[in-house]
């Protein structure tokens, strides 16, 4: 378990939240809540960061499984990577994808957002195993995903914000 910080309040009455803040835990709780309560709490709401997190950071295998089930659903199941996986060198692309060796690189600044963007980028990438340029093809089966817009504009933001 990652370091866990306790912040009590007196103004806190009933309602116990917690969040990460880099690798630490942050549990914000009132200042009376029992010691015997803290520690269920403590533990509850860290296994449930646990598994937030794993949902939206998928290991490279997880990314894999997942490119699998979004080629079958969006494209048919004609999208078949031979490698899916993170990468931590790409600082100006959210993703990118090799055709003669069927390689999908998704950047590590990714993991941590909505499942649905990170979905929209993969998405986009096996698209390219596919049609291997922007062409109006290409587009038509990306659009296809119901969340296409809402990722670009989300992935829009996030880059503006980083300048």
């Amino acid at each position: 378990m990652s370091e866990v910080e306790i912040r009590r309040s007196a103004r806190r009455r009933r309602t116990v939240r917690a969040y990460r803040e880099g690798n630490k835990t942050i549990v914000l709780m009132p200042a009376n809540l029992s010691k015997d309560d803290e520690e269920l709490h403590v533990r509850s709401l860290v296994e449930r960061l646990d598994r937030r997190e794993q949902r939206a950071r998928p290991s490279d295998e997880g990314l894999q499984v997942r490119a699998a089930e979004l080629s079958r659903v969006w494209l048919d199941g004609r999208a078949v990577p031979r490698s899916v996986r993170w990468v931590s060198n790409q600082n100006s692309r959210w993703g990118s994808c090799t055709s003669t060796d069927r390689s999908i690189r998704l950047s590590d600044r990714l993991k941590g957002m909505p499942e649905w963007v990170i979905d929209y980028v993969l998405l986009h990438e096996l698209a390219h195993l596919i049609e291997p340029n922007h062409s109006r093809r290409f587009w038509a089966l990306v659009e296809a995903y119901p969340h296409t817009a809402k990722a670009k504009g989300f992935l829009e933001g996030v880059s503006w914000q980083q300048r």
